[in-house]
């Protein structure tokens, strides 16, 4: 199954229809290089509304589907998700974004809110380097 598949199937089980510019969406989300920004995707998807692109993607993030990761130039990439709770590895020369799960790292982080009588929703931890291939270059 696909990801376009899979994730209409999940949208429509918690109560969202699959319409022809979502089912759009979905497939330019499948098809783009990753990471991609809203403007890649809505350069995919010409006659879909940004609106559609926006909730969609939102919709997928609530899925757990799809990360957003904030770039420390104040933009945001978008990707595919591998899977559960996750941090990523960002290169600062080519882009690229590699997951990595960590239960020491969110132990450590939930520890320091508890600490601080903080009620911790959620985190994210985005680390900023150079990937092994622009290492070697």
């Amino acid at each position: 199954m696909t990801f376009a598949d899979t994730a209409s199937d999940r949208l429509e089980t918690i109560g969202f229809r699959s319409t022809a510019p979502r089912r759009a969406v979905l497939q330019a989300i499948e098809s783009a290089p990753s990471p991609f920004t809203v403007e890649d995707l809505l350069a995919e998807v010409p006659g879909v509304g940004r609106a559609t692109v926006f909730r969609t993607i939102k919709l997928l993030q609530e899925l757990e589907m799809m990360c957003r990761v904030p770039l420390e130039d104040g933009t945001a990439r978008y990707q595919v998700s591998e899977g559960d709770h996750h941090h990523h590895l960002v290169c600062r020369t080519c882009g690229s974004l590699t997951e990595f799960s960590d239960p020491e790292i969110d132990a450590r982080i939930a520890e320091q809110a508890r600490a601080r009588g903080f009620s911790l929703q959620g985190h994210s931890l985005e680390l900023y380097g150079l990937c092994r291939a622009c290492r070697e270059r």
